[in-house]
Order: structure tokens, then C-alpha cells, then sequence
């Protein structure tokens, strides 16, 4: 178990430093600035590349909410979900601390994190409703993708892809409207250092992300049961 644990901390370690980090250090950089595309694309090849690297050890959940998720889909022992949570949780407040700590470093910075949030913390000025709806959609269709990829009767090896893919694609949707979280513990990391409206806001992106996730889960196990 010590070993899951672990690489559950370091592959959400990189998710949030990676995904967050190309946010706050490279999406406006002058000339050459990666934008919201380039975002997108950084979270989906974290979660690609630990899939590939960790994927074996622990799973690579990376989120509660997948965690949750596939406890719903009867995928994995609700027994073990508890310190699945709390390494992923520990894992986003490190890489929050590093890339805070990198950040730092150039003059001018003026403390922005990649934090999620709604109303006037929303990229777009998205209402709070919007970002909830936004953030259960998004968690209950990535979850569907996890599931339906990482079927039995799925094709080999491919998982990882389609589930990189899925997320850039959903960080493509919906960053302008709550700068995308479908992961507790990516929005747990910078609210926490933010403070303010980011911890006000951090109850929607744990209750919404679950609800999605849940929802996929039993939808999931129908979806796949060889039962007519």
C-alpha cells in the first residue's frame, strides 16, 4: 500500500506543478506564451504520461474524484479510497508550494496559482451555477472515458491516450468558465496558498467534481455489465 500511496503523491504532484505550472508560468509569457490551448494540452500530458509511469503500481487516479468514482463503478475497494484521497491532496499542496516557490522568482509576480473559481473569480465571469453544472458534466463524462477505456473488453494499451485526450479536451471547454478543476485535490493545492475567494469557492470544486464522478460510476457498471 505504501508504494500506491506514494506514487499516487507523486503523479498528482506532477498533475498540479505540470498543469497549473504551464498555466501561471507559461500561458502569457511574453511572444511565445502557450495560451489556453497549450494549458489544455499540459494537463492531458500529465495525466498521459503517470498513466504510462504509475499506472501499474497504484492506478493512476490522480483525483478523489476518479478514486470515488471507480469505487462507484466497482472498480477499485472502497476500503483503500480514504488514503488514495489524502496522498493526492498532499501531493497538490506540494506541487503548489513549488511552482509558488518558482513563480516567486520573477519580478512582477504578483501571487496568481491557476485557482478555480465562479462569479468574478471565473475566467469568463461565469455565474455559480454555470461553474457547478460545468464541473459535474465535465468529472461525469471524464469519468465515463476512465471507465469505458480501462474496460477488460477495451483495446490494450490505449487507455492512457484516450484518457490524456479527454482531459485536454475538457480543459478546453471549460476553462473559460471555472479554469477547469474535474480533480479536488488540483483545486485543494492553490486555494490553499491563494486564500480569500479561492478557499470561500473550494467547497464547489470538491461537491461538484464527486456528484459527476459518482453519477459516472453507476452509470459505468450499467454501461458495461454483459448482462442484456
Amino acid at each position: 500500500m505504501t508504494r500506491k500511496l506514494t506514487a499516487e503523491f507523486i503523479g498528482t504532484l506532477w498533475l498540479v506543478l505540470g498543469g497549473c505550472g504551464s498555466a501561471v508560468l507559461a500561458a502569457k509569457f511574453p511572444e511565445v506564451g502557450i495560451g489556453l490551448v497549450g494549458v489544455s494540452l499540459a494537463f492531458g500530458l500529465t495525466v498521459l504520461t503517470m498513466a504510462y509511469a504509475i499506472g501499474h503500481i497504484s492506478g493512476c487516479h490522480l483525483n478523489p474524484a476518479v478514486t470515488l468514482g471507480l469505487v462507484a463503478g466497482g472498480r477499485f475497494p472502497a476500503g483503500e479510497a480514504p488514503g488514495y484521497i489524502i496522498a493526492q491532496v498532499a501531493g497538490a499542496i506540494v506541487a503548489t508550494l513549488i511552482l509558488m516557490t518558482i513563480a516567486a522568482g520573477a519580478p512582477g509576480y504578483t501571487g496568481g496559482l491557476a485557482a478555480n473559481g465562479f462569479g468574478a473569480a471565473s475566467p469568463g465571469n461565469y455565474s455559480m451555477m454555470a461553474g457547478f453544472l460545468t464541473e459535474v458534466v465535465m468529472t461525469f463524462f471524464f469519468l465515463i472515458i476512465i471507465l469505458g477505456a480501462t474496460s477488460r473488453r477495451a483495446p490494450a494499451g490505449f487507455a492512457p491516450i484516450a484518457i490524456g485526450l479527454g482531459l485536454t479536451l475538457i480543459h478546453l471547454i471549460s476553462i473559460p468558465i471555472t479554469n477547469t478543476s474535474v480533480n479536488p485535490a488540483r483545486s485543494t493545492g492553490p486555494a490553499l496558498f491563494s486564500g480569500g475567494v479561492a478557499i470561500g469557492q473550494l467547497w464547489l470544486f470538491w461537491v461538484a467534481p464527486l456528484i459527476g464522478a459518482v453519477l459516472a460510476g453507476l452509470v459505468g457498471r450499467w454501461l458495461d455489465s454483459e448482462k442484456e
